[in-house]
């Protein structure tokens, strides 16, 4: 027994049922469900993409303890990641990569600001959830790493998934 659990939760789907009858109320609720979602940190910089369930209330490692910024051109020497917003379906061949879409941030960790456009962000996870496939404006080193992630992660799901999905990743 290694007694190391930590590192093998990590890459774990996490799947995130929200109710909108829990009495909160407020802004957004049930507007948008996230179940079957989860957030892919693609790290082009250290070449590894890993799940960070954190960005799906926008506190991932790499969106932590940076003062976000309005414009890109404010963050120029930030480096690129990817919060890549994946959703899982079930079909009669058993669970798929339904939805992947890639939102672009920028994190300059020395000056602890960053960027990311919430719109942005926002619209992508929207698509996810649609079924929508959106990586195109990813480069393709990050393409590469999201690819071999969703394989490794389950190759069974990658094997389920579009020809569309498995395409546009290379």
């Amino acid at each position: 027994m290694s007694g190391d659990q930590s590192s093998e939760n990590k890459n774990r789907f996490t799947i995130i049922k929200d109710d909108s009858n829990d009495g909160h109320g407020g802004y957004g609720v049930g507007a948008i469900s996230l179940e079957n979602m989860s957030s892919i940190i693609v790290d082009p910089n250290e070449n590894k993409a890993y799940v960070d369930m954190g960005a799906m209330h926008a506190r991932s490692d790499v969106e932590r303890r940076v003062k976000f910024q309005p414009d890109k051109s404010l963050v120029p020497d930030g480096k690129l990641y990817w919060i890549v917003w994946v959703t899982v379906e079930r079909n009669e061949n058993g669970p798929y990569y339904a939805g992947v879409a890639g939102s672009e941030i920028r994190v300059d960790r020395p000056n602890k600001i960053a960027y990311k456009s919430m719109p942005e962000h926002v619209k992508h996870m929207e698509k996810s959830l649609k079924g929508h496939v959106i990586v195109e404006h990813m480069d393709e080193q990050s393409r590469h790493l999201l690819r071999n992630f969703l394989q490794e992660f389950n190759p069974e799901m990658w094997n389920n998934s579009s020809e569309q999905l498995k395409e546009a990743l290379g």
